[in-house]
């Protein structure tokens, strides 16, 4: 049997914020008995696009992850609802049933990805119903994925099988695997959104004057093996991106110079300008 899933490409993502207009274009004044009622105005972001910036002055990075409710297929949602307040369908798409999960505020509680919303004036938990209305109708798409300048969002109707096929293949993963939820939203290039980089400049003084120095050859060594190695580009520039945050002490070999010792935290390292030869 097909299911719904989607596919979240952060390296993709600009923050345009299509995805999370075209929800809240869809919600705010409509009501659709079944699946969803009319999300709130203002305080609540059914796609919400988180941001990340690291890095100091001028090699700064920031990355967006957009995050919405992830139709799990171990739901706490689920466990939490009473009377069949939260369902989830064959198709595997999760609804909060809007006419049975009024005041149970333990739905909003019980979600590990902040996802479900609670709406005051009509007491009720609501979340992003994966567009349900509009794929019953026969819409291959979320208007998310739909309306995305970038194809970062993609909706995909396939087996467990071939969805497993595609995580393989394309290395994809969910938020916090290790919570046992077996998420439906699934994403690229998540390691972007978490991990942490070392950089710097590279210089070289020519006729007395100091010039950046492109086509540098830098190697990264952790433990005195290599885990990775680049070329300063045309600004003299080199960075090493998707470290892990806290994974302790590198070396940074640079031509004939002598090892360069980082000890990387939890933020990225800027190191400045450097001097080529030594």
């Amino acid at each position: 049997m097909k299911k719904w899933n989607l596919v979240i490409d952060v390296a993709k993502c600009f923050n345009c914020n299509g995805c999370a207009l075209s929800c809240h274009d869809e919600y705010y004044g409509n009501e659709f008995p079944g699946y969803a009622a009319e999300m709130q105005k203002h305080g609540q972001r059914w796609i919400d696009i988180r941001a990340r910036e690291t890095g100091q002055k001028p090699m700064v990075e920031v990355s967006y992850l957009p995050v919405m409710c992830n139709h799990c297929d171990n739901p706490p949602c689920l466990k939490a609802a009473k009377d069949g307040a939260v369902v989830k369908r064959d198709d595997g798409i999760v609804i909060i049933h809007p006419e049975k999960a009024r005041g149970q505020r333990q739905i909003v509680e019980a979600c590990p990805y902040q996802a479900v919303f609670w709406n005051e004036e009509k007491q009720l938990p609501q979340a992003w119903p994966f567009d349900a209305h509009l794929l019953d109708q026969g819409w291959t798409k979320t208007r998310g994925s739909q309306m995305c300048p970038t194809q970062a969002m993609r909706t995909l109707h396939v087996t467990d099988a071939e969805m497993q096929q595609l995580v393989e293949r394309d290395g994809l993963e969910v938020l916090s695997p290790e919570l046992g939820t077996r998420p439906r939203v699934y994403y690229r290039n998540l390691v972007r959104f978490f991990s942490v980089f070392i950089g710097g400049a590279l210089t070289k003084t020519v006729k007395g004057v100091e010039e950046c120095a492109d086509g540098v050859h830098v190697k990264l060594l952790q433990q005195g093996s290599v885990v990775a190695e680049q070329t300063s580009d045309t600004f003299g520039e080199f960075r090493f991106s998707n470290l892990k945050p806290g994974s302790g002490a590198y070396q940074l070999q640079i031509l004939d110079r002598p090892r360069l010792d980082v000890h990387l935290k939890e933020q990225s390292i800027y190191l400045g300008a450097i001097e080529a030869s030594a």
